[in-house]
């Protein structure tokens, strides 16, 4: 009978594989319970060589883009985030490729988030930068990061 009990600790009941598993899925799928905050958002995986930049897929044919790293290539990201009707963006770096980036988009009107890759980076479900600017976009959208 010890054994049919579910052990519990001070958070709570522990989960089972089976739930999980479930658990990840409800996550990933397009209805994850959470309530969305920032709706017209996007995503920049900021890079020393190119920017992965993602908007949802209801705001261009193409929401995954990467722009370089010259001086034009910033604003021809913030007038295509403009095409694409975001007001706010979420963007991660882990060195100083991120201030010209930020400056541009600062001139532009957005509102600029700068969070932190040692929050981010525990968490499931990243693997490239298209997919790491993704998932920031996913996480921003439901006020799940906090600026740097």
């Amino acid at each position: 009978m010890a054994n049919e009990k579910k052990k519990e600790s001070s958070k709570g009941p522990r989960l089972t594989w089976k739930q999980k598993k479930d658990l990840g899925r409800r996550i990933w799928s397009d209805s994850p319970g959470l309530e969305v905050v920032h709706r017209d958002a996007a995503g920049i995986d900021i890079g020393s060589r190119e920017h992965y930049v993602a908007v949802g897929p209801d705001r261009d044919a193409q929401p995954v883009r990467n722009f370089g790293c010259f001086t034009v290539d910033p604003h021809r990201l913030a007038v295509w985030l403009k095409q694409c009707g975001v007001m706010t963006v979420v963007m991660q770096s882990t060195g100083v490729y991120w201030i010209p980036v930020y400056d541009v988009l600062e001139q532009y009107g957005f509102d600029v988030w700068l969070v932190n890759a040692r929050e981010t980076r525990n968490l499931p479900g990243r693997k490239s930068d298209v997919q790491e600017s993704q998932w920031l976009l996913k996480l921003h959208t439901y006020g799940l990061l906090k600026r740097s």
